[in-house]
């Protein structure tokens, strides 16, 4: 009778019901592939972090940089889960563009977050065994943790990027 969608079922081809399925994927990516990236960080540089304190126990606390920075790539992950859940409500239409644009967002995130996670374990663990051996090393490990660091900081930037293209029309 009317030319309005009356039921959900019967929304536009631009906005089918299952879009909210690729946000949601977005939202999941972000958060299991940076957590597994902070994870491996985190235990692999604590062997370093074990290691090395064994031999120099007065260097734990300045050798647990890695650590800490592993972490911050999960919450990488989780500001973005945070942005793209904002965005979805299931009292408005979430168009598919929307939902492949929070997928790329989620699936950027949570991939660099991955590699950032997994360099730093890599490289805290060397460094930090080498900072045992040789204190001057300090300032080197520092510089080469950021850069790690850094990788998991640009999927971020690309992930927010992403989500502010996406609009709920259709």
């Amino acid at each position: 009778m009317g030319d309005a969608p009356t039921t959900i079922t019967e929304l536009s081809p631009a906005c089918p019901i299952y879009a909210s399925f690729f946000g949601f994927a977005g939202v999941a990516a972000a958060m299991v592939f940076s957590s597994i990236g902070a994870a491996y960080g985190t235990a692999k540089a604590g062997i370093g972090i074990a290691g090395a304190g064994t031999f120099r126990p007065d260097l734990i606390m300045k050798s647990l940089l890695p650590v800490v920075m592993a972490g911050i790539i999960a919450v990488y992950g989780l500001v973005m889960s945070v942005l793209i859940t904002g965005d979805m409500s299931p009292h408005n239409n979430y168009s598919l563009f929307t939902g492949f644009l929070h997928m790329g967002s989620g699936l950027g995130v949570g991939l660099s977050g991955l590699a950032a996670g997994y360099t730093i374990g890599i490289v805290g663990d060397a460094c930090v065994r080498a900072h045992a051996q040789q204190q001057k090393l300090y300032v080197t490990m520092v510089l080469i943790l950021i850069f790690a660091e850094v990788l998991g900081l640009y999927g971020l930037i690309v992930g927010l990027i992403l989500n502010t293209r996406a609009e709920n029309k259709c």
